[in-house]
């Protein structure tokens, strides 16, 4: 593990992009599948936008698939009601569907190509769109996305400590809170990613590198 490197959003998108660049696809598979695991206040998914923007210059084609659509309809998710932050923890993401139309399709002996979302959760129904090739890099931003069986080859966690998430999520997402608490209880997210990014301060990041890249 690597002393917490300050660095500036730019500097943080520049240096994960290299380090993404320079990581071989698992053999036989099609792309490297990288989470960029976090809550909302740590915008995942401006980070892997800010990625993939700067790969292509490295030479890797790039997908974002983010993980909101694929969420379970609302009759699944919000069975409890619509602030349970157990059902947050536990029956908001559809597992088995990420995993089937996205990382298996680009992992070893899968077919390449992958389903960009399959839930729209506006319209609470499938969104029947067409798959697409997979590129050299396939960046899944979302949350809680460790400890369920995901077959990523990167792990991302963008680091959000628990009183920076009492102080910086919004009052709508306050009922959230314990899931968070329980997945850092139960999961340790920081401690199984690759690289971590320390996000309490959303102007002021700091990158630690473990895991695959120690």
């Amino acid at each position: 593990m690597s002393a917490p490197l300050p660095l500036s959003p730019d500097a943080l998108a520049d240096r994960l992009a290299a380090l993404l660049a320079a990581t071989p696809p698992e053999a036989g598979a099609t792309a490297v599948r990288v989470a960029l695991d976090g809550p909302d206040v740590a915008a995942p998914e401006r980070l892997a936008a800010q990625v993939a923007d700067r790969l292509p210059a490295l030479g890797r084609s790039t997908l974002v698939v983010p993980a909101v659509g694929f969420l379970r309809p609302a009759s699944v998710r919000l069975e409890h009601g619509r602030t349970d932050p157990d059902a947050r923890y536990t029956d908001w993401l559809d597992v088995a569907g990420l995993g089937r139309e996205v990382l298996d399709r680009v992992g070893p002996g899968g077919p390449g190509d992958v389903l960009p979302q399959l839930w729209d959760v506006e319209r609470d129904r499938a969104t029947r769109a067409a798959r697409v090739p997979a590129a050299a890099v396939v960046l899944v931003p979302g949350a809680l996305l460790q400890g369920v069986g995901l077959a990523f080859d990167v792990v991302v966690h963008l680091r959000v400590s628990g009183p920076a998430r009492r102080r910086r999520f919004p009052a709508e997402q306050q009922w959230e809170l314990p899931a968070f608490d329980r997945y850092d209880d139960e999961v340790d997210p920081a401690a199984l990613a690759d690289l971590v990014v320390l996000a309490d301060h959303a102007d002021r990041p700091a990158l630690v590198v473990q895991g695959r890249y120690a």
